[in-house]
């Protein structure tokens, strides 16, 4: 297995990476500052977009827009004119209250979850878990997770995964055809793995792969919910993790420098990894299609 630094790209929050497999580039954000981050993986050259921090996630939205997590707000940002436009907002307010991890869905929505860090003890997170359609409705579908990471749609089953990384637990939905979730079930408890959950993203033989953000490895959980396969990495923090190349053979790693709770300095710290050679490839992801 080769594990490469990719590009000069430096992040204290590095998250959302996103494979665009029509342009072969890879977007990825530095949440704390509000940089979405264009890379070409082969040149290791970058360019990145100013918006309005702290960001959450990004979806490829059509050919030209980006569907955007900002603090409490979900917007489309169009890349060729730079324009924002706030298309929702859930009812909740709270400094320590914002929008995290989202993802496109097979219907063209996009599903996206909060985190509600620096909570007294017994006291329920506020947002929780919410879906912006592609005629820009916008609703919310669970509420109680106190850190949602890694929402992500099985690739062959009605079946949805998301983490509550405060729970130190990834949660099964099942899906009906309108895109409504059951009650959630507990799917794995990943405290037998000294880390919570963070990004995850399913291979194309439905295998779950999660972050451990601290214990700096990935690792790969079976439809069962059991540990197949673990790779260590060379740096303190993963953050989150994508599927990319032509035939999506490569892992792309995103990782933490400084998140305001989580700091670690070593050399990679911060860096985009590529991870070749794990014997997978990645399961497609389909594009929002929220209009703007």
């Amino acid at each position: 297995m080769q594990i490469d630094r990719i590009g000069a790209v430096r992040t204290d929050l590095g998250e959302c990476p996103v494979w665009d497999a029509r342009k072969q580039t890879l977007w990825m954000l530095d949440c704390r500052h509000g940089r979405v981050h264009l890379v070409d993986p082969e040149s290791g050259h970058s360019q990145h977009f100013e918006l309005p921090a702290p960001l959450g996630s990004i979806a490829l939205n059509g050919d030209d827009s980006l569907v955007v997590a900002l603090k409490e707000e979900v917007g489309v940002f169009t890349l060729s004119t730079g324009v924002l436009r706030r298309v929702a907002r859930i009812g909740d307010s709270h400094p320590n209250l914002r929008l995290n991890d989202g993802t496109p869905m097979p219907d063209g929505s996009f599903v996206v979850g909060t985190m509600h860090v620096l909570r007294e003890p017994g006291q329920e997170p506020l947002g929780g878990l919410y879906r912006l359609g592609p005629e820009g409705s916008f609703e919310r579908l669970d509420s109680g997770l106190g850190v949602v990471n890694g929402p992500t749609p099985h690739p062959s089953r009605p079946d949805f995964y998301v983490c509550d990384s405060a729970a130190r637990c990834i949660y099964r939905y099942r899906m009906d055809g309108a895109g409504k979730l059951s009650a959630r079930e507990r799917f794995i408890d990943t405290n037998p793995y000294a880390s919570a959950p963070d990004g995850c993203c399913f291979d194309s033989e439905g295998g779950l792969w999660t972050a451990l953000v601290h214990v700096g490895a990935l690792a790969r959980f079976d439809g069962e919910g059991r540990l197949s396969h673990r790779i260590e990495l060379p740096l303190a923090h993963p953050a989150s993790l994508c599927f990319g190349g032509p035939a999506l053979e490569d892992i792309y790693v995103t990782s933490i420098r400084d998140s305001g709770r989580l700091v670690a300095l070593g050399p990679l710290d911060g860096a985009l990894l590529r991870v070749r050679g794990s014997g997978f490839h990645g399961a497609p992801i389909p594009r929002c299609r929220v209009r703007s």
